[in-house]
């Protein structure tokens, strides 16, 4: 095993630490879709936030977008990263990709912007065809449990770390451990953590894992591996049609899958142009998901329940297409930004286009939503404040907030904004 570990004097390890159990004790930590011990704004411990969804239920966000509410705390300069960052209440976790020849965690104090540690590993490799212009760096967002950090490194591994040290606890290669090929676009998926396990898109299907040991518990929607089984989408927990179950979508397929047993209990195919099925599903209602898949159609996927099972069916589709950027839903209108590069609305309730705006000039939007306002981050930097309205595409402020590239998903907690550059991590006040 091939990696590094570089602390930092340990008065700042303890004095910036996670909090710890006690013996015998168990510590609360924040799961997906679940509600946080803390304040539900403290944290944003996983891929679009506490509950997975894009939304943020802490403490409410100022009215206008200026210099004057939004200042810069710190920043610091990285290697080159698409992952979201992962804050604690006390840490800011991010990865890279150094010199095309291995990756790096890095945790800095979210005061102050002070390295507390780093980890890294061997691990870059080479995207290829259209893909490859946008760079071979780390794409997986890492996931955050009150104890460790669960990070995907792009040749199909998966990395546990001491979240107050650095140090690694377990690593599960699935090329090597599994025997599966190496996925053509990366580890994409993030990581998922519900209860005592991590639910990841990687060796060449979806397995559950151990969290404690990185032990395989079982392996299901086996795809083959390579260029079909690059899958570009992240899991989330769901109950429908009265069933507890992990919604997945792979390249091919929207599925409904058992957790205990990782059978699966639903299939629909979803067609997209070459697999690119990219967005996280948005779970709707009791017994909807929504998706846009790139090169394929808007959809409502509704199920029902009966003595032979779960069936899926879509409810409705329209011809707007999405592309990288995971819906928001609000009063039941998703939005989101489409492969046109505009910025829609659609009513879930029948699948009506209410609104698109008009060309934005980017190519990626990440979004955030509290209430009825929307805070959306392009990959140019631009920051804009939305406001949730079916009726019009209404721009409350704009502020262009960093000069660089942005594709990493935007991170928010209780009057702070997270943002990782392409090459760069800022934290800025929010109040």
């Amino acid at each position: 095993m091939n990696f590094s570990v570089t602390p930092v004097p340990l008065v700042f390890a303890l004095a910036l630490a996670v909090p710890r159990a006690l013996p015998g004790q168990e510590l609360a930590a924040p799961a997906a879709n679940a509600s946080e011990s803390r304040s539900e704004g403290a944290t944003w411990p996983q891929w679009r936030g506490p509950a997975r969804d894009g939304h943020f239920r802490g403490a409410a966000w100022p009215e206008r977008l200026n210099a004057e509410k939004v200042k810069r705390l710190w920043r610091v300069e990285l290697d080159k990263s698409y992952a979201s960052p992962v804050v604690s209440e006390t840490t800011v976790f991010t990865v890279e990709t150094k010199s095309e020849e291995e990756e790096v965690v890095k945790a800095f104090s979210r005061a102050e912007g002070k390295l507390l540690w780093q980890t890294s590993w061997k691990g870059a490799m080479t995207v290829p065809f259209f893909a490859a212009r946008n760079g071979s760096w780390v794409r997986s967002s890492p996931a955050f449990d009150g104890n460790s950090l669960y990070v995907g490194g792009m040749r199909d591994v998966l990395v546990c770390l001491d979240a107050v040290s650095g140090e690694i606890r377990w690593r599960l290669d699935f090329p090597e451990q599994m025997k599966t090929k190496l996925p053509d676009f990366g580890f994409v998926c993030s990581p998922l953590v519900v209860g005592d396990h991590l639910y990841v898109q990687a060796g060449e299907g979806l397995a559950k894992v151990e969290k404690k040991t990185g032990k395989v518990v079982w392996r299901g929607l086996r795809d083959g591996g390579g260029m079909n089984g690059s899958a570009f989408s992240s899991p989330v927990l769901a109950k429908l049609a009265g069933q507890e179950q992990l919604v997945v979508l792979s390249r091919t397929h929207l599925h409904g899958v058992d957790l205990a047993e990782g059978k699966s209990l639903w299939s629909l195919e979803v067609p997209s142009f070459r697999g690119m099925n990219i967005l996280t599903p948005q779970i709707v209602g009791d017994d909807g998901v929504f998706t846009a898949p790139y090169g394929g159609k808007s959809q409502l996927v509704k199920l029902s329940a009966s003595d032979d099972g779960i069936s899926a069916a879509p409810a409705w589709q329209n011809k707007i297409q999405g592309y990288m950027c995971s819906p928001v839903v609000v009063d039941g209108h998703a939005y989101y930004f489409t492969r046109a590069n505009r910025f829609t609305c659609v009513r879930l309730a029948d699948g009506e286009e209410r609104w698109t705006s008009g060309p934005t000039g980017n190519e990626y939007w990440s979004l955030i939503a509290q209430g009825r306002r929307i805070l959306a981050l392009s990959n140019d930097g631009e920051l804009r404040l939305l406001e949730a309205n079916p009726e019009a595409y209404t721009v409350i402020d704009e502020l262009p907030l960093v000069e660089a590239e942005s594709w990493a998903h935007l991170a928010a907690v209780d009057g702070l904004l997270v943002i990782r550059e392409l090459k760069a991590l800022s934290c800025f006040a929010w109040k």
